[in-house]
């Protein structure tokens, strides 16, 4: 079915064209770098490319269309979850770059619609497109509807709290997050019923969101950094765990520990998190400060060259370890193995 009404076509159309300027503005040309805004960018394209598709479908009579347009737009679809799952993980967490399992998720997932889109091009797999793939395509995106709404679990938990008061920037999150609730609805009514609807409704929620960005208050605060006071809950399990093996494998690469200036903020920008989020992670998961982390690989190091290196002074192989001096490191050798340098020494000789 095509319509061919002027005012319509104008504010589908005028929904599409400004959800792409936002697009490229946040993926190329927005000044705060965040890999918040980055995802924020894709996500918009994304629902600009698969609306701008239901644009051409309705308003092109079916003998003048080119085919490649709704393989670009279903192809853009099977990536609006995904877009919208880590623009909300990232914001909720404060992330600083995306880390490299969202990178192969996000590869995954494009590669998979890249093949599919050059092994079976719509043009001549219609059916298969329109038929099967498109269900798949739609499963994804709802899949990855419930696992963002799970990420806002607490600030929904806020949202009904009588103690505590959302942010500016939480309850931008909430409202991207309803805007794809309801953009995903209305595609699902529109399959069975009015497929002009999922156009309609991403114009609304568009200037809807455009909205509340205009007359909220502290609306710079949407697209910076949740206040860390925020970010102070727990950390989930997977990510602490994925956290704690780039810290290890860090230290064991580069011997960070080894130098006896370093910082707290030296090693949290290695791994990509800000300072509070690492020393969240040491306190809360692993138990330690961030001092007697390092000094745990300083007695490591120091007790592989006691062990191998019988030549070296127990000063030198304080130093080499990354302690500042002799004391330091005779008091923390104790203190972490239970004797000094020198009867840890004595023990292996007797071995």
């Amino acid at each position: 079915m095509t319509f061919d009404n002027p005012l319509l076509f104008f504010f589908c159309a005028l929904g599409v064209f400004n959800g792409f300027l936002v697009s490229f503005y946040f993926l190329f040309f927005g000044k705060q770098k965040r890999i918040q805004n980055f995802f924020f960018g894709m996500l918009v394209l994304m629902l600009s490319l698969r609306i701008g598709k239901s644009v051409y479908i309705i308003f092109t009579a079916v003998e003048d269309r080119e085919l490649l347009i709704p393989q670009l737009g279903l192809s853009a679809c099977f990536l609006i979850g995904i877009s919208l799952f880590y623009y909300l993980k990232s914001s909720v967490i404060n992330a600083k770059l995306a880390l490299r399992s969202w990178k192969i998720h996000f590869a995954i997932l494009f590669f998979i619609v890249l093949l599919v889109g050059i092994t079976l091009p719509y043009e001549t797999n219609r059916a298969f497109w329109n038929t099967y793939f498109v269900h798949f395509i739609y499963i994804v995106w709802g899949v990855y509807l419930v696992l963002s709404g799970y990420v806002l679990r607490h600030i929904f938990k806020k949202l009904v709290s009588k103690t505590q008061k959302c942010t500016t920037a939480e309850l931008w999150l909430v409202a991207v997050f309803i805007g794809n609730v309801l953009i995903f609805s209305a595609y699902m009514v529109g399959y069975f019923y009015l497929y002009l609807v999922g156009t309609i409704t991403f114009s609304v929620v568009f200037y809807g969101l455009l909205f509340f960005f205009l007359f909220k208050k502290n609306r710079d605060t949407i697209f910076q950094d949740i206040p860390e006071k925020y970010g102070a809950k727990k950390i989930d399990t997977t990510e602490a765990q994925h956290l704690i093996e780039q810290l290890n494998t860090l230290m064991i690469e580069k011997e960070l520990y080894k130098k006896t200036d370093i910082k707290l903020q030296n090693v949290a920008k290695n791994i990509h998190i800000s300072t509070h989020k690492l020393s969240q992670l040491l306190n809360d998961n692993l138990g330690k400060s961030f001092a007697s982390f390092i000094n745990d690989h300083r007695i490591e190091e120091a007790k592989r060259l006691l062990m191998s290196n019988d030549h070296f002074t127990l000063e030198a192989i304080g130093f080499e370890a990354g302690f500042s001096s002799k004391s330091s490191f005779y008091a923390t050798f104790k203190k972490v193995v239970g004797m000094t340098p020198s009867e840890f020494q004595k023990q292996l000789s007797k071995a």
